[in-house]
């Protein structure tokens, strides 16, 4: 019994070591972030009025351009939709290339190269590369979401790939299945829910991502924002962003719902 209870308290002095570097280490990695970041506490302070002086530009809204801004957003919308159907489309080989569970080694290397290579290319890079392909306009904002949205999609489908239960899988490779017949029938049924909700969860970002496309002339809301704050039209620009926050808000709570009642399938 001694033994034992030896054993017990050097397992829990050694957890208790454990969790103490660990947590040394986290306030190490945060005070190095913090260094880097040369913030200037004091700037920040005296900078206050100059933030409150641009937010009191901001309102009123100007509600003349409310049908500016619908026009915009169902613009932004559209391209969201595009986009992210497209991108969903095009991701799902993609995963099913990098899955662990059902991917040869060499296979899995190409596609997460692939993965790795669109995420690391930022949304705006992507608008600009797309206004130079085809001008202009919501066609280059409504392609760059479709990239972008590889990025994302693809690694999301994949983990749910790889989460799906082996023994369905195992038996379809035991009647001697295809691998596009494993995945048709023992993946597919199974990350079908959670590939929806991971869709709708994007296609929420992508509405966000299309007004910020704006920015680079890639159609959508974002283009009429930026034009109003580039010339200084303010209370304009407010009216932009609040429709932006309804529509957004709206579109959120409609697809929680929906992903609740999918993930309860």
């Amino acid at each position: 019994m001694k033994s034992i209870s030896k054993l017990q308290n050097l397992h829990r002095y050694h957890s208790w070591f454990i969790s103490l570097v660990i947590f040394l280490l986290i306030i190490g990695v945060y005070t190095w972030a913090l260094q880097g970041l040369k913030v200037d506490f004091q700037l920040l302070k005296d900078s206050s009025p100059f933030i409150i002086d641009f937010i009191s530009r901001l309102f009123p809204p100007n509600w003349q351009v409310l049908d500016i801004a619908i026009k915009g957003l169902i613009e932004t919308v559209q391209m969201s939709v595009w986009g992210t159907s497209i991108g969903a489309v095009l991701s799902l080989p993609i995963a099913i290339a990098s899955a662990n569970n059902i991917a040869p080694l060499w296979l899995r290397w190409i596609a997460n190269l692939i993965q790795n290579s669109v995420r690391s290319v930022p949304s705006i890079i992507l608008g600009l590369i797309f206004v130079a392909a085809t001008g202009l306009g919501a066609p280059a904002g409504t392609l760059a979401l479709s990239i972008y949205t590889i990025g994302y999609l693809a690694k999301f489908y994949q983990q749910a790939i790889e989460s799906v239960d082996n023994s369905s899988l195992a038996s379809l490779q035991v009647i001697g299945a295809s691998r596009i017949q494993i995945a048709q029938y023992g993946i597919l049924p199974q990350i079908l829910p959670l590939g929806l909700g991971y869709t709708l969860w994007m296609f929420e970002y992508n509405i966000r991502a299309a007004s910020v496309l704006g920015v680079v002339g890639a159609g959508g809301i974002g283009f009429q924002l930026k034009s109003y704050i580039d010339g200084f039209e303010y209370t304009k620009a407010t009216t932009m962003m609040l429709v932006l926050l309804v529509v957004v808000t709206v579109i959120d709570w409609f697809s929680s719902k929906l992903r609740r009642y999918l993930e309860s399938i």
